[in-house]
């Protein structure tokens, strides 16, 4: 049985929600915890309510939207994405596999399949992480990666705390943030966020595992004093320090392995003036490679190289590890059942490593795990530039659909 959504409707789904914290510059402003997240929330509930599904919300605000199956007590299948955005990102990233996930529902009422296994649609709770880090957050609570108390209890930059902003626009649920039964599998529509599919004129991403990753915050101290008096063997400066930490990662790539990458991503400096010293600088480092070994051997590189930089200046140093996430492999059976649903579709797939991370990362500790990426134009993503055609749109709904339904097994063939 080959199934394919609407496309129209899909289409017109995509605008609806794009309208809601949508900007001038035609991308997303919706941060997790915000007016326009809560009323995100409110228009998931209500396609969800429409589509004859019934919605639980959790204690971390995460949003479970279930279609029962025709077996009792068999293990659901798990679809779906995130709502919240990069500050001014764009309309697909994370969206496009919420969208995606309510269209395969609508499609299995319009044709009145049954499944023998529930399917839930979910919408996790800030998978950016960009007001509360980490990312992945309200996954990660529900996986049992983060304790609830300490995600509740941190705060963003104007000092709100996140359990008073999930209280503030209602979405502080009443079921616990845990998994309430096994689930047989769980897949993820998104945009690829990367150049790999368009590079090689592939029209469908067949994930097979996600690039594990290392945040860390790095502070610089040193010494401020007058940038004409001090003479340069008297200097303790900070910038020069980040200077040269900036220079090493950016080498780090090109000398472990094939797919390692390292970023420097954000920078500060005091006092940031033109005539002073800088005295403290602050970096943050995110190292990625889908090989764990390789990635700590990299992480182990970018300490040697911060220590042995502030030593040469005399400047203090202070690591502070701010994330980690395992590298995951995804199980054949999932990658398969993709890999079924693009052949069959007659859709040109590519199995690929995600370099990004994804809720599908804290899922993997609960159920086996599967991904389909849509096309990314340029290869842009994070920015209101962000772009996929409503044709690579709907080729990937459809392979999350023949996917799932391959998963969840029809009643009746």
């Amino acid at each position: 049985m080959i199934i394919n959504v609407d496309r129209d409707r899909m289409v017109a789904t995509m605008k609806q929600q794009a309208a809601i914290g949508g900007t001038d510059g035609g991308g997303l402003h919706r941060l997790a915890f915000s007016d326009a997240d809560r009323m995100a929330r409110d228009w998931f509930a209500e396609m969800a309510d429409d589509a004859g599904m019934v919605v639980r919300v959790d204690a971390f605000g995460n949003m479970f939207a279930r279609r029962e199956g025709a077996v009792a007590d068999t293990e659901p299948v798990l679809l779906g994405s995130h709502l919240d955005s990069q500050p001014y990102g764009g309309i697909y990233d994370g969206a496009l596999g919420v969208v995606g996930a309510l269209e395969f529902v609508r499609e299995l009422n319009d044709r009145s399949i049954e499944t023998r296994r529930p399917v839930e649609v979910v919408n996790w709770t800030n998978e950016e992480g960009s007001r509360y880090p980490p990312a992945m957050q309200g996954s990660g609570v529900w996986a049992g990666a983060h304790p609830i108390d300490d995600e509740y209890n941190k705060t963003d930059n104007e000092g709100l705390r996140l359990e008073d902003e999930l209280e503030r626009i209602g979405y502080r649920g009443s079921t616990p943030a845990t998994p309430p039964e096994s689930y047989h599998a769980y897949l993820e529509l998104h945009p690829e966020q990367g150049p790999y599919l368009e590079k090689t004129g592939a029209e469908v991403g067949i994930v097979t595992g996600i690039v594990g990753l290392r945040w860390a915050e790095i502070t610089l101290q040193g010494q401020a004093n007058h940038s004409g008096t001090t003479p340069m063997e008297f200097r303790k400066d900070a910038l020069v320090v980040a200077s040269d930490v900036i220079a090493a990662v950016r080498r780090l790539s090109g000398t472990l392995g094939p797919r390692t990458v390292a970023t420097v991503g954000s920078l500060t400096v005091e006092p940031n003036s033109v005539n002073i010293v800088p005295e403290t600088v602050k970096l943050t480092t995110d190292v990625r490679d889908i090989d764990s070994a390789v990635l700590s051997k990299a992480v182990e590189r970018v300490e040697a190289e911060v220590i042995a930089a502030a030593k040469r200046e005399s400047v203090a140093c202070d690591i502070e590890q701010t994330m980690s996430s395992p590298a995951i492999e995804f199980p054949n059976r999932t990658v398969e059942a993709v890999e079924n649903a693009t052949n069959g579709l007659g859709y040109k797939g590519h199995r690929m490593i995600s370099g990004g991370g994804h809720d599908a990362t804290h899922v993997a500790s609960v159920c086996d795990v599967g991904m389909i990426f849509a096309v990314s134009e340029d290869g842009k993503s994070h920015t209101e530039d962000e772009y996929t055609s409503w044709e690579d749109c709907h080729r990937a709904t459809n392979v999350l659909a023949n996917a799932a339904l391959e998963l969840a097994e029809p009643a009746v063939e």
